[in-house]
């Protein structure tokens, strides 16, 4: 990369906005979003989207592409890489796999290269017809590629909330395959190996949990119950978006963790303070 190119990529990052739709793209990877959902994720004006991208595609940090009657934009993984390669090149002395700011990306556990490990979350919840369900779909939408979620219950109830299935439905989550089981289907010698099990109810948090296999990280993110909204269809139409807005503000800090490159002591005292600190 020349360095004026790579001036450009620093001055297109050098926005809080721009940043953010950059940090959205490399969550959502090759798939990327249409502008319109990535001004209704970070409730930018269209107008100033626009601005944003032609700014990133500029700095050749992100390319676009039309499908249909959509333009869809996504990280442009090739620029990133040549950014990433620019400014290692002359680090010790031309030997950047040396000081490790590239190379193999492994752990100093001696576990593979973190860029293809797919880590398998949890979450739960007494009945596992809400709050788990959402945090379920909303971690699986952003950290498609690099998160596989699944959600489950002490006491499930046997079905999905009908306004956890209409708000998710509105918000083109997939919904055929969501529903209300018992958390040991995942305790057993057959079930996927989990990385991280959080709770988001306190009433689950309070019980004794299974023996995980492969001994996953855990913390609380308790968010209040939308079950026990009351009131117009509205009314509760509107608690149950409030604890989806929780859910996926915790998501999305979780999704950004640097998990590669922070050691298990630290990782456990950040995803412990997502449920303490965000809201």
């Amino acid at each position: 990369m020349r360095k004026d190119n790579a001036i450009l990529a620093f001055a297109a990052l050098a926005q809080e906005a721009r940043l953010e739709v950059f940090r959205l793209l490399v969550i959502e990877g090759p798939e990327g979003l249409p502008a319109g959902e990535i001004a209704r994720r970070l409730r930018l004006p269209p107008s100033t989207l626009s601005h944003h991208l032609a700014q990133l595609e500029r700095g050749g940090l992100v390319a676009s592409r039309r499908v249909h009657r959509q333009v869809i934009y996504a990280v442009d993984a090739g620029g990133v890489r040549d950014l990433v390669g620019f400014l290692a090149e002359d680090c010790c002395r031309g030997r950047p796999e040396l000081c490790g700011l590239v190379g193999s990306g492994t752990r100093e556990t001696g576990e593979g290269p973190m860029s293809d490990k797919v880590f398998n979350v949890l979450f739960l919840c007494t009945g596992n017809s809400c709050r788990s369900i959402m945090a379920e779909s909303i971690l699986n939408r952003l950290g498609q590629g690099r998160f596989k979620a699944h959600s489950a219950g002490s006491k499930p109830s046997g079905a999905v909330n009908p306004h956890a299935l209409a708000l998710l439905s509105r918000l083109n989550h997939p919904t055929a395959d969501l529903r209300s089981k018992n958390w040991s289907e995942f305790a057993g010698s057959g079930a996927p190996s989990m990385d991280f099990v959080f709770t988001v109810c306190d009433n689950a948090a309070g019980e004794t949990c299974p023996v995980w296999p492969g001994q996953p990280m855990t913390a609380h993110w308790g968010v209040p119950d939308p079950a026990e909204a009351t009131g117009t269809e509205a009314e509760i139409g509107y608690v149950f978006a409030d604890v989806y807005r929780m859910l996926e503000r915790r998501i999305d800090v979780f999704c950004n963790l640097p998990m590669a490159s922070i050691d298990r002591l630290t990782l456990q005292k950040r995803i412990d303070a997502i449920g303490v600190g965000t809201s």
